[in-house]
């Protein structure tokens, strides 16, 4: 088809330093380890690459006792992608992880929410803990890149291209929004943390970063409805991902147009 699309993951970085409480609000095993990847996913079809989200960089890693890997743009750069050749960003939101090497792609087209917008620049930065996820100097690149006429805004839903839409979502953020992809094998939804892990979406359980937690219980709903089927949504952040879809040489770079591998996940979102 015209308007298919190749989605690959590239895992930038990790925590294993996490516990399920990290993880879900309500949990009968707390204490357990739960450990989490960082992505960014590029989608190529019909002569176009699209960046979803930025990452981010050492600095930032650093300061939050979090390194980094490999810098997303290095992961690009060593499969011969240029990031100053990426004309199209779509940014799921603003958080620290998603949006924190804005400089890497300086041609780049920036897609987001309005309410995002509005949220990491109005009075709920005000608190701390909303605060949090955030980081200033990020959210002054993104108001730089508006002034120099680098930013699309998105109310709710819109086509960035062929096969590529937006959707808002919310709950982890005020303007979350999920990425949805046509490819070979269907629409496949790029949930970003409107479901962090599988059993986010699978089992109901709320991630403890949280705006709106209506908006995030019912948005697991809108990304299984927006996908083809459960095997069609990519959370955003779980390692299982990496078990599920086939490597690409890299083993933290990922396709996930491929069909996942068969029986490894269960019903709740858990490995077998």
């Amino acid at each position: 088809m015209s308007d298919s699309w190749q989605i690959t993951a590239f895992k930038y970085a990790e925590r294993g330093a996490r516990t399920r409480r990290d993880s879900f609000v309500f949990d009968d095993d707390h204490a357990a380890p739960h450990p989490m990847d960082y992505y960014v996913w590029l989608l190529e079809g019909g002569g176009r690459r699209i960046l979803v989200d930025t990452g981010y960089d050492r600095a930032e890693g650093a300061a939050r006792g979090r390194p980094i890997e490999t810098p997303p743009e290095v992961m690009l750069a060593n499969r011969g992608i240029d990031p100053g050749s990426i004309e199209t960003v779509i940014l799921t939101h603003l958080h620290y992880d998603h949006a924190g090497s804005l400089h890497a792609f300086p041609n780049a087209r920036l897609w987001v929410q309005e309410a995002e917008m509005a949220y990491a620049t109005g009075p709920c930065m005000c608190h701390d803990a909303l605060r949090m996820p955030f980081t200033g100097a990020h959210v002054c690149d993104m108001v730089r890149a508006l002034f120099a006429g680098r930013v699309r805004f998105v109310s709710g839903s819109a086509e960035v291209a062929p096969g590529v839409e937006l959707h808002l979502i919310g709950g982890h953020s005020r303007g979350l929004q999920a990425v949805r992809v046509r490819t070979r094998r269907g629409w496949v939804v790029l949930a970003s943390d409107a479901s962090h892990y599988y059993e986010n979406f699978l089992s109901g359980k709320p991630f403890p970063i949280v705006v709106d937690m209506q908006d995030m219980l019912d948005g697991f709903a809108q990304i299984r409805a927006l996908a083809d089927s459960d095997a069609h949504v990519i959370p955003g952040h779980d390692p299982l991902v990496r078990r599920l879809y086939p490597a690409l040489g890299d083993g933290n770079v990922r396709a996930l147009h491929a069909d996942p591998a068969p029986g490894l996940l269960r019903a709740d979102g858990r490995a077998r």
